[in-house]
């Protein structure tokens, strides 16, 4: 058996952090994430899922901490199903992905126009939020482009093209 989703969209709204009595952490955060199709019925305008994630431990508080309304993010983890009874005495039922993995796919400054496409990942344990982090393409090391040419020509001898 397996129960496994990713999901990419942008958060509806920055994630609402809250502690259990035990002091454990836990973030809720919705993420819309487009359907792959146009819809007749809206005049060909994209219709989007509205998704509702939840994270634990370390991995919701950096999401509290990180993540904020509209930014493109990725999550893995999985569906779970959940159900109480509501004040009316009806039994309510909640689908949500319990995320064990969450990627900002986005620097957190785009709208300031620095960065570029800035990739952070955070996971956890046991789908739990366990918290240890490893950047994508952030390096502490020198963040100069090894690329940058200064919009002069690069000057290759037709020797050293391997085609």
């Amino acid at each position: 058996m397996l129960n496994r989703v990713i999901l990419i969209g942008r958060l509806t709204k920055d994630p609402e952090l809250r502690y259990t009595p035990a002091g454990v952490a836990i973030a809720q955060f919705t993420l819309a994430v487009d359907r792959p199709f146009s819809s007749r019925e809206q005049g060909g305008e994209r219709e989007a899922d509205f998704i509702p994630v939840v994270t634990w431990r370390q991995l919701a508080e950096t999401c509290a901490n990180y993540l904020r309304k509209g930014r493109l993010t990725a999550v893995e983890g999985r569906i779970q199903v959940r159900n109480y009874e509501n004040n009316e005495g009806r039994r309510v039922y909640v689908t949500e992905v319990i995320a064990d993995n969450v990627r900002f796919l986005e620097s957190p400054n785009r709208e300031s126009g620095g960065g570029g496409q800035g990739r952070d990942e955070y996971s956890g344990g046991g789908g739990y939020g366990g918290g240890s982090r490893s950047a994508g393409s952030r390096s502490s090391g020198n963040n100069q482009d090894p690329f940058a040419d200064d919009g002069r020509p690069i000057d290759i001898s037709d020797d050293d093209l391997p085609f």
